[in-house]
């Protein structure tokens, strides 16, 4: 994922909403939303080049997503960052007790950014931006390719439209999903003042702010919607797309998982 919009615990219906795109190689080999048939209980995409992925869940109530850092020179990493998402979905740490491990790996990994989810406690982690593992607030949130919460042009517009969905769901059809996937689909860009300086120049810095990714080569490969209710009911949807936004598919997936032990 290289960008993840978030409402946590801020809605009496809903534990979490979550909506993210995925950014990456077209020519990285991938498998889109599913059960994982090794795993019994996790659902979630799959990178078939190390085995980790970007978004996953368990049905016994764990959730892991992360984001790259974006910097200029990237050596690479003894582990992949899948392999947190992976690790975390599969295992029995506490959010905060597998995000201390992690915070601890440093450079073990690629340059990240984590979200954890054990049912109760949702914790951020980050090897970059001197990122201590912290449990996250109530309200909206948003992570890209940079420190938490930073208000980069393309998370301001994800946020607020999911602010505005939020605000919109006790209406008819109230998980009418594709206000969230419409906006993940933005291809706005931003004016040069409101770019990050990340290090990457300019024109690669363009060609990155938008919400929705469009190459060749590179770009946006999948965009997903979580929405976790306060009864433990689950629907996670993911539309994958190949170069030049070819759409490829639509997979939705219900859940069951144990209610959130978080109260509204």
């Amino acid at each position: 994922m290289c960008l993840i919009s978030f409402a946590w615990n801020a809605h009496p219906e809903y534990a979490l909403v979550l909506a993210a795109n995925r950014d990456e190689f077209h020519g990285r080999p991938s498998a889109a939303l599913a059960r994982w048939a090794d795993t019994p209980g996790v659902v979630g995409g799959r990178d078939l080049r190390e085995g980790g992925s970007w978004l996953a869940l368990s049905e016994g109530g764990r959730l892991a997503a992360v984001t790259n850092v974006r910097e200029p020179h990237q050596a690479a990493a003894p582990r992949s960052r899948g392999a947190l998402v992976r690790d975390f979905v599969c295992g029995g740490e506490t959010a905060m007790e597998q995000a201390a491990r992690i915070s601890a790996a440093g450079d073990a990994y690629g340059p990240h950014n984590l979200l954890l989810w054990d049912g109760a406690q949702l914790v951020f982690v980050s090897n970059r931006n001197q990122a201590q593992p912290q449990a996250v607030q109530p309200g909206l949130h948003g992570i890209s390719n940079g420190p938490y919460d930073a208000p980069w042009p393309k998370a301001r517009r994800l946020n607020a439209r999911l602010g505005e969905w939020l605000s919109a769901s006790g209406q008819a059809n109230p998980e009418n999903l594709e206000p969230l996937l419409e906006a993940l689909a933005d291809e706005h860009g931003a004016a040069d003042g409101e770019l990050p300086q990340t290090g990457v120049g300019l024109e690669l810095e363009r060609r990155l702010a938008p919400a929705f990714i469009r190459g060749d080569a590179y770009g946006t490969r999948a965009s997903t919607v979580l929405l976790i209710r306060r009864d433990g009911r689950a629907v996670l949807f993911e539309r994958s797309f190949g170069p030049d936004k070819k759409p490829l598919g639509d997979v939705r997936l219900e859940l069951r998982l144990p209610a959130p032990t978080t109260t509204p």
